[in-house]
């Protein structure tokens, strides 16, 4: 499998995409076949729980350091488009601390994050292979 292309959405602040920190963030293998076996879409729903649950509040429990750096698509997302924490989305998306956050913001946030995933799954949209077999071919090999 190729590497993805290094972008980055540019959405409202173009100097993202230049950041040479955001661009170290890639998926990694594990990741993708993560993002490919849940779907896109589940995964999306997991990151509306995140938003919800992690930046929207007013003042979100430990901000700044709520969005681990890896374990789950989404993560490696908010890092790499600067919409892991409220201090990153002031100083990029110009969202303001101090208040919740609006709906059509958090619209805008997964947005963001689904054009950067999309953008690093590239051309693997097809599932992983199967590489273990099992005697029960209907059980989960999870």
């Amino acid at each position: 499998m190729n590497d993805p292309p290094n972008m980055l959405p540019t959405g409202p602040n173009p100097d993202l995409s230049q950041s040479k920190f955001r661009q170290r963030f890639q998926l990694t293998n594990k990741d993708r076949e993560y993002l490919l076996l849940k779907t896109l879409d589940v995964v999306m729903q997991h990151a509306q729980r995140f938003v919800r649950d992690r930046l929207a509040p007013e003042m979100p429990t430990n901000d700044g350091q709520q969005t681990p750096m890896r374990g789950h698509p989404v993560f490696i997302a908010q890092h790499a488009t600067a919409t892991c924490c409220r201090s990153c989305l002031w100083k990029w998306h110009q969202i303001p601390k101090g208040r919740r956050l609006r709906d059509e913001e958090q619209q805008q946030i997964l947005l963001t994050i689904r054009e950067w995933l999309v953008i690093q799954l590239g051309d693997s949209r097809e599932p992983p292979r199967q590489t273990q077999r099992t005697l029960f071919p209907n059980e989960p090999l999870d």
